[in-house]
């Protein structure tokens, strides 16, 4: 009878362990309200542990520490910062820490936005880390790219000129046979200043046909952006623009040369090189501003004349002129 008590004795002994353990293995975690966690690059999962116990996040690193080597198979932790929620168990974590459920956080390059501007909001990110150097213009495609806290600016910036060069790649073996630029340097450069001649998404195509016209005749493009950009580096100009800069003889300026600026203007987005590499089938070789933000076409300077008329009366009335 006293052998029985010590064997019933100790089967309840070995069930509250084992309740014990479940409940260090299995039990909430202690996340009152939404946290951010972060796994430093190179963590160990004692280090891991440690940290979670230390924010008051669990219980016992040692608990964690067990219950991932039992249950949690080989699969190592990932570095990055983590949304930890309410509730979660200690199992939830560890799975979270494994399966790399990294909190995204997002930087947005708009079409039209200059490398000037591209370098100074990388900078302005404030959980990106290290210094990153202006990169080459037309060189990043727009578009939002994600990142995670703490990496760096370069990382983000070389996904951003993958973007573009896998983009340009792609988009060059649909051009058509008959466009006016030879090569995607040249087509990068055309459709950065279709993107900075047109805010107009629709106009995008005829802007680009009429450049296209003008290439292969031979006619001077006459882009303003090409005047400001090697003065603000593509940033506004803030003013009219002067005489002397309209006559000012340099490498971008199209209204002194002919052809193509040297290089690009701006970072183009994929819709302008589309319209380069697809330019509308138009005659037109001159466009004026319309006064809705677009443009009047017009294939003959006698058709342009009218058209400038009418947007010099647009201005009178606005006050401008």
């Amino acid at each position: 009878m006293r052998r029985l008590g010590c064997f019933v004795a100790a089967i309840a002994a070995l069930l509250i362990a084992g309740a014990l353990a479940v409940s260090v293995l299995f039990g909430s975690a202690s996340v009152e309200e939404e946290t951010s966690f972060v796994i430093p690059s190179g963590s160990s999962l004692t280090s891991v542990a440690e940290k979670l116990e230390d924010e008051g996040l669990i219980s016992s690193a040692d608990g964690f520490v067990l219950r991932a080597r039992l249950l949690g198979r080989s699969t190592p932790i990932q570095a990055g910062e983590f949304q930890l929620e309410p509730g979660m168990s200690q199992a939830d974590i560890l799975r979270a820490f494994q399966q790399g459920d990294v909190i995204r956080r997002f930087v947005t390059v708009p079409e039209g936005m200059p490398s000037i501007l591209v370098h100074e909001r990388l900078m302005a990110e404030d959980l990106l880390t290290g210094d990153v150097a202006v990169p080459a213009e037309g060189s990043v495609l727009p578009d939002t790219y994600d990142f995670e806290r703490g990496e760096s600016r370069q990382a983000v910036l070389d996904r951003m000129q993958a973007a573009m060069a896998a983009y340009l790649a792609e988009a060059w073996e649909k051009r058509r046979a008959d466009i006016a630029v030879s090569t995607p340097r040249e087509a990068l450069t055309l459709a950065s200043v279709v993107e900075k001649e047109t805010g107009v998404p629709s106009e995008r195509r005829m802007v680009a046909g009429l450049y296209s016209n003008r290439l292969k005749i031979g006619m001077r493009l006459q882009a303003d952006p090409t005047i400001i950009y090697p003065i603000t580096k593509g940033k506004p100009l803030g003013r009219r623009i002067r005489r002397s800069e309209i006559d000012a003889v340099n490498d971008y300026n199209t209204y002194s040369m002919a052809g193509l600026p040297k290089g690009p203007i701006t970072n183009p987005g994929r819709e302008s090189i589309a319209a380069v590499l697809d330019p509308e089938r138009t005659s037109a070789i001159y466009m004026v501003a319309d006064g809705s933000g677009g443009h009047a076409f017009a294939d003959t300077y006698a058709e342009h004349e009218a058209n400038v008329s009418k947007w010099r009366q647009i201005r009178r009335e606005r006050g401008e002129i």
